[in-house]
């Protein structure tokens, strides 16, 4: 399987709202109160959510954890998220 430029655009998605849920963790960790901050977290944790969700229907599984089949371990069907094939 290859993976399409909307499959790209998916995992780059993902990378961003990790990186932003990353920094708003750290933020909240010493502002727990803040709700403007919680309220964006609470928006990129869903949006991060709906675009893994869109990969994993599109490209496949992200971890070995997410494998969907009993009967296949799809873990290992070409190419890996990190793999140059699939930049």
């Amino acid at each position: 399987m290859t993976m399409t430029d909307s499959g790209k655009n998916l995992l780059r998605a993902i990378q961003m709202y990790d990186f932003y849920l990353v920094d708003l963790n750290l933020y909240l960790d010493t502002h727990p109160n803040d709700r403007r901050a919680l309220a964006k977290f609470n928006e990129y944790r869903e949006k991060r959510q709906m675009a893994h969700e869109a990969y994993l229907e599109k490209c496949g599984p992200l971890t070995a954890v997410q494998n969907s089949s009993d009967e296949h371990f799809d873990w290992v069907d070409d190419p890996w998220p990190w793999e140059r094939s699939a930049n």
